[in-house]
């Protein structure tokens, strides 16, 4: 282990916490392992107990550790959750959270668009869409529902493979989502959300609608996401 730099612009202890992130993520502390207590990271890095603490503190706030009272410090299993901020598909969160990501299509189907469908992608009164109803799992645990509406120009969606990343396979087209606006509210699940979700029916469920747009900033689809938000946070 290296001491850290006072000459850094960065203040200790965010070079502190930014190393033990850094070592989590390397597997040199293993998820459940205790990590050295303060006093010995201290001699490790040469940097005040101070902040040692603060770096620990910081880590713990961000879910990357957890403090057991009189055992010590340890690496948290790792929390599946997203930024709002940009775009990534959930294969992208479960990747970076350590998860194995899983899809389950419930259906793929051309249907009329309805008000919302036009508004929001600009389609005309009359005209369709492919609406595309998914499951995401990660871990083999159901995290989120959810029903997305494609223009029709998107039609061989029907005959693509969408029990992995959705995006993935848009990007093999030169589709490439670029920006998306959000609604978020909560509802409570009904028999079928409960059924597909594994939770109770009148269980609480965050309830994101999106609209997704293209790198040229057109439509690409809009979406309803039932989030189980103890399984999958959500940072807006």
């Amino acid at each position: 282990m290296s001491k850290l730099l006072n000459v850094s612009s960065s203040p200790l202890y965010h070079q502190l916490k930014q190393r033990i992130a850094e070592d989590i993520e390397k597997g040199n502390y293993p998820v459940g392992s205790r990590i050295p207590p303060e006093h010995e990271l201290e001699n490790i890095y040469q940097v005040s107990r101070v902040t040692v603490r603060r770096a620990l503190a910081e880590l713990t706030a961000d879910g990357m550790l957890e403090r057991k009272q009189g055992k010590g410090t340890f690496v948290s299993e790792p929390v599946l959750s997203r930024d709002m901020k940009s775009i990534h598909s959930f294969h992208d969160s479960c990747r970076k959270s350590g998860k194995r990501a899983g899809t389950r299509v419930i259906r793929i189907t051309e249907k009329p668009a309805d008000s919302a469908d036009c508004e929001e992608l600009g389609l005309s009164p009359g005209e369709h869409v492919i609406e595309t109803i998914r499951v995401w799992r990660a871990d083999g645990i159901p995290v989120a529902l959810e029903t997305n509406h494609f223009p029709m120009t998107y039609a061989y969606l029907e005959n693509e493979n969408l029990n992995g990343s959705l995006y993935q396979v848009l990007r093999q087209y030169g589709i490439e989502p670029d920006q998306a606006t959000h609604e978020i509210s909560l509802v409570f699940a009904d028999d079928t959300d409960a059924s597909l979700l594994d939770i109770r029916a009148g269980d609480p469920l965050i309830r994101l609608r999106e609209v997704v747009y293209d790198q040229k900033g057109r439509p690409l689809h809009n979406s309803i996401q039932l989030i189980c938000g103890d399984r999958y946070i959500t940072y807006i």
